[in-house]
This record gives structure tokens, C-alpha cells and sequence, in this order.
């Protein structure tokens, strides 16, 4: 099941920036989606433990570290921000660059997105994101399944992202875009909550 689409118009980043605040939307090739509600504390405890670990392995180094909700523009090319047909919010992001971060939010691609699936955003994360991601030269990108302890890999060759990296949420994982950077994945695991 996918998010819920705001109407069938198509927008860009300057209509998005005027819209309410009670409601969160990504934009995708213009197309508004709806985002879910308040996600689960297994989802905000694999974002909040991947996050601290990258950050400290980023320490004293040029990329930063970001966590949703923050605007990702995916321009197209040089358009003006408000023109962008393209505005995510991946779960876990780092931007090496420090030109593309500015206060509103990022402008071009992450080196390293994440997203952290749930019952409301899996089909999306897997198939709308991943071709915006791709488009938009996203170096390496990450599906994480709390529920089934999966983690999905995507890597940006000559010809795109090509066939995934598909393991289990144990032992160890190279973030392959920065280097040093390893999550260790049994300190995350054991947080998780396996009943409601």
C-alpha cells in the first residue's frame, strides 16, 4: 500500500512551501504525497541508533548528518528551488557537501539516504522513492525492515543502482559511500520491541 495522493494536480517546491503545516508531503515528480502519521517507536529507534552511530563516526569530518522530517530538493537541473518537481524526506541522510545544505534544507542528492520501512510507506520507499533516488544520483541507498530485520541495499553504478545487496540485520554493514563508517547492528536490534 502506498501514501494517499494529495489530488491529481501536479506542483512544484513553491506551491509545497505554502501549504499548511499540519500535513506532511513529499513530492515526486510533481505528483503530492500524503506522508503516514507518527511512525513506530521500532522505526524511530532504528533511526535514532543508525543516526547516532554515523554521526559519531563523522565527527571532525565535512559530511553532516541529517534526520527527517527536512526538505531533500531533487532538481532536475538548475531550475530555482521553487520550481523543483521533486521534495523528500528520507528518515536518515548525509550530505558530504557542504554547499547543499542550507537552512531550509538540502538541495541535491544525499550521499547516503536511508529509509526505515513500515506497513504505510514500504511500496513507496521501494519503488517511487527508489527511482527518484536513482534519477537524482543518490550514491547509495538504504531500505531498512524492522519488522522482518532486512536491510536492502542500493548502489549507484554506471547504469544505475542495478541488483540490490539484500542481508540480515547482523553482524556488521559498511556504509560503501563513506568510509569508516560501519553500523553494528546487534546494539540496534536488541532495542527493538517485538510484540505491540
Amino acid at each position: 500500500m502506498g501514501y494517499a495522493l494529495r489530488d491529481e494536480r501536479r506542483y512544484r517546491y513553491g506551491d509545497y512551501r505554502r501549504w499548511p503545516d499540519d500535513s506532511r508531503y513529499e513530492l515526486i515528480e510533481g505528483v503530492a504525497y500524503l506522508m503516514a502519521p507518527a511512525p513506530s517507536t521500532n522505526h524511530q529507534t532504528l533511526v535514532l541508533e543508525l543516526a547516532f552511530q554515523v554521526r559519531s563516526a563523522l565527527e571532525g569530518g565535512a559530511c553532516r548528518i541529517l534526520l527527517a522530517p527536512v526538505d531533500v530538493l531533487l532538481p532536475r537541473g538548475e531550475e530555482a528551488d521553487d520550481e523543483v518537481d521533486t521534495v523528500v524526506q528520507p528518515d536518515v541522510l548525509v550530505v558530504c557537501d557542504p554547499a547543499k545544505v542550507v537552512l531550509r534544507g538540502v538541495r541535491g542528492a544525499p550521499d547516503w539516504a536511508v529509509e526505515v520501512l513500515s506497513p504505510s510507506s514500504a511500496s513507496h520507499d521501494q519503488t517511487i522513492k527508489l527511482v527518484a533516488y536513482e534519477r537524482a544520483g543518490v550514491r547509495e541507498y538504504w531500505l531498512v525492515h524492522p519488522t522482518d530485520r532486512v536491510l536492502t541495499v542500493y548502489r549507484l553504478g554506471t547504469d544505475g543502482y542495478g541488483k540490490p545487496d539484500i542481508q540480515e540485520l547482523t553482524g556488521q554493514t559498511a556504509v560503501g559511500v563513506l568510509p569508516g563508517v560501519t553500523i553494528r547492528w546487534e546494539p540496534i536490534v536488541s532495542r527493538l520491541l517485538t510484540t505491540d
